[in-house]
């Protein structure tokens, strides 16, 4: 069968029978690929500016952007398993030349404005962290094609292994901070119920868009829960068990994303907005202020070194996607590193 990224795609065997933690493994972990789009840089602004300036009134909008990445994701697995196409594939086969041609357009402009949150995030980091200037920080970001290549050649587990590496640090760090800013539970739990002013204050009801905007993006719909050939049975509980595991895996990824946003929306309401601090809205003002608020010096640096983690995740899983979205719609194969190089100085003009 003719794949999207190829060169990911191996055979692996999956036991019919035993303990389901053997059934399950052969289906981890590319799900924590997918999860990384629902917590790249994109979503870190959105979330300190709802934080700041409502408290923790937003937090019931990430919980249901979160829901529907999980529905998502799961209709996403149904038919990778199916069908054996990823959705780019599975629109190339259904519609025009036309429609496949303004679908294409429209999703490679959303890995185009993914890409320049990436840059931007990825070099504030280097500049809060080490100083870098944001336009040299820029270019080192779009050299990062080559860290995903020396990736790739070392095989697509050893990628998942760095990713999820990643995805640890970022956790760990935001654990920290939650920790540190000792957030009341009582008001962290309101925030689960939807609350009408969402809608009925124009600017609250902005960041909500903004916050579900930067949750589900065309592009992170993609076919990295059907990374391998896992020689399963052609019965249909040989594909029903597949849909199963491979379900699990996505959506304890996308709870994992869940808790990295809702705990730097946590962090900006218990830290900023508590203290008067209403209009934080930028990165490298939340950086400054953290510190201080909290009490601990290393704050600010956990938070810089989970942003470079989040933008150095994201550029390697984006440029994957884009990859199959290039690949399902126009059936056009090109190194995913050499993709990279052409996408992302379009990010780095667009933010200059």
């Amino acid at each position: 069968m003719d794949r999207s990224l190829p060169e990911v795609h191996w055979s692996i065997g999956v036991p019919g029978r035993g303990p389901w933690v053997g059934r399950f493994l052969p289906f981890a972990s590319p799900g924590y690929l997918i999860s990384v789009g629902y917590m790249d840089p994109g979503n870190w602004a959105t979330d300190i500016a709802g934080g700041s300036r409502f408290g923790y009134t937003l937090f019931a909008v990430i919980l249901v952007s979160n829901l529907m990445a999980i529905l998502l994701q799961a209709l996403s697995v149904r038919l990778g398993v199916a069908t054996g196409r990823d959705l780019a594939r599975a629109c190339r086969a259904h519609y025009s030349r036309p429609v496949n041609l303004g679908l294409w357009v429209a999703r490679e402009a959303a890995i185009i404005a993914c890409d320049l949150a990436e840059v931007i995030g990825t070099a504030i980091a280097l500049r809060l962290l080490f100083g870098i200037p944001l336009t040299a920080g820029a270019i080192i970001t779009a050299l990062d094609a080559f860290l995903l290549l020396v990736l790739m050649s070392r095989g697509f587990r050893f990628l998942e292994a760095f990713v999820i590496t990643l995805l640890l640090v970022i956790a760990l760090c935001f654990t920290f901070q939650i920790v540190a800013a000792a957030p009341p539970v009582a008001a962290v739990l309101r925030g689960f119920v939807p609350s009408p002013e969402i809608v009925t204050n124009p600017e609250m009801l902005y960041l909500a868009i903004g916050i579900i905007g930067a949750t589900v993006m065309p592009h992170n719909v993609s076919a990295l829960v059907d990374r391998a050939d896992q020689s399963l049975p052609e019965t249909e509980a040989g594909r029903r068990n597949a849909i199963r595991w491979a379900t699990v895996d996505s959506t304890i990824a996308l709870m994992l994303a869940r808790f990295i946003n809702a705990a730097i929306l946590i962090v900006a309401a218990s830290t900023f907005h508590k203290a008067g601090y209403t209009n934080v809205a930028e990165i490298s003002e939340a950086f400054r202020l953290l510190s201080p608020r909290l009490g601990i010096g290393v704050a600010s640096t956990l938070f810089a070194l989970a942003l470079l983690a989040s933008g150095l995740n994201s550029t390697v899983t984006a440029t994957l996607a884009g990859q199959i979205v290039m690949e399902g719609f126009l059936k056009l194969r090109i190194p995913a590193w050499s993709r990279h190089l052409l996408t992302q100085p379009v990010a780095s003009r667009s933010y200059r």
